[in-house]
């Protein structure tokens, strides 16, 4: 996902453009461009926490994941097709070994990197070494303003840890890190909070939607906002065009004026995904088979996937505004999100689950009977139990 709004180092946040500018900049997105803008490079499967909303089911090491050889491999060609920076995730990305070793062999590469982590390995010294590095940043996930709220989604202890690595980046003075939030109805209410926690580390706010995919699935129907809170969140970033999203909400924009971004969704055409095996996903969200246009390991690398993939070629191609023809605020909304129609059953040319409009509503209660199967589960083999509210 992208934050294109306002040019930065190490990486483009976000990028503001007038109507005009920004009219031609999303029709040339919609047919894609020759390398993405942003990458995002899931390292491993394996991490030490089991959130109820992880997106690909990590928990356990996958033996296959692309070695080290292999994994440079890809940034030598990143470098060659001139890819902005990576967004590299997980699991928890900074569990492999050689993790310190890849992000420096970017950065000596010219490929800047951002990486997701939950804060378990920033201890002070890598805080130190981290601060001292260019075209590197840092993303801290959390999804609760206090401990009972993120703890009863990504684990007991794990506010702590994220708040200890925060204080240790705000110390050595890292810079603007982000602090990243997934969207949820019960912590939507502490946006105001989050703001402030971010002001107070030095931090920058970026804030995503909640999608039915992973773990996700099962507990998306309890945890996903609810049409109020969704206007209330509307209205409250059109006040704050600094706070991030990856344009993940560009279903909002048929309540009115568009926030800023592109708006569109931008699978297999300026972001897609590289999961710990070499397999090129269209979007972050939809780890699934359908939605599969490749392997890095695959004759031709990783610019063959990008340029030359049936699925990537077909999702460039003018799209149908299908169910949403007769509504007025297409244009608005483009249909939605692409990962969490697929992923609640509904056609991927139905209306947004969420639509603020109403018109989803209908299609999801039908659609769960035949509610698609999200991808491969990476759990450890332990219950993982949806606390709910506390």
């Amino acid at each position: 996902m992208t934050d294109l709004r306002i040019p930065s180092t190490p990486v483009p946040d976000n990028l503001v453009l007038s109507p005009v500018k920004e009219s031609g900049l999303a029709a040339q997105m919609k047919a894609g461009l020759d390398a993405p803008i942003c990458l995002t490079w899931e390292l491993t499967y394996a991490c030490n926490l089991q959130c109820v909303h992880c997106l690909s089911s990590s928990g356990r090491r996958d033996p296959r994941e692309l070695s080290t050889a292999e994994a440079e491999a890809v940034i030598d060609e990143l470098e060659q097709m001139q890819v902005f920076y990576i967004n590299i995730g997980g699991g928890e990305p900074t569990i492999r070994p050689d993790f310190w070793h890849l992000v420096e062999y970017a950065v000596d590469h010219g490929v800047g990197v951002k990486f997701s982590t939950n804060g378990s390995r920033i201890d002070a010294e890598v805080a130190t070494n981290l601060a001292m590095m260019d075209y590197v940043d840092v993303q801290i996930s959390i999804d609760g303003a206090d401990a009972a709220t993120n703890d009863a989604v990504r684990g007991e202890g794990s506010f702590t840890t994220a708040v200890q690595a925060m204080e240790h980046l705000r110390v050595v003075g890292f810079g603007e890190f982000k602090i990243s939030v997934v969207m949820t109805r019960h912590n939507i209410s502490q946006v105001d909070a989050f703001e402030a926690m971010a002001r107070s580390y030095g931090a920058q706010l970026r804030l995503t939607r909640f999608r039915p995919s992973g773990r996700g699935a099962d507990s998306w129907h309890e945890l996903h906002p609810t049409d109020a809170q969704q206007r209330e969140l509307y209205h409250w970033l059109l006040d704050r065009p600094d706070v991030l999203t990856g344009d993940s909400f560009f279903h909002l924009s048929a309540l009115g004026e568009a926030l800023p971004g592109l708006n569109l969704c931008g699978a297999g055409r300026v972001v897609c995904l590289i999961d710990p095996l070499g397999d090129v996903y269209a979007c972050p969200f939809v780890l699934h088979d359908e939605f599969l246009a490749g392997s890095v390991r695959d004759e031709g690398g990783f610019r063959r996937v990008w340029q030359e993939s049936d699925l990537f070629t077909e999702l460039r191609e003018p799209q149908s505004a299908g169910a949403c023809a007769s509504c007025g605020h297409f244009d608005a909304c483009q249909g939605g999100c692409m990962a969490a129609k697929f992923f609640t059953g509904i056609p991927l040319d139905g209306p947004d689950p969420e639509c603020v409009l109403g018109h989803g509503e209908p299609l999801v209660e039908a659609a769960d009977r035949t509610r698609r199967p999200v991808g491969q589960d990476h759990s450890r083999p332990v219950p993982v139990r949806f606390l709910g509210r506390r």
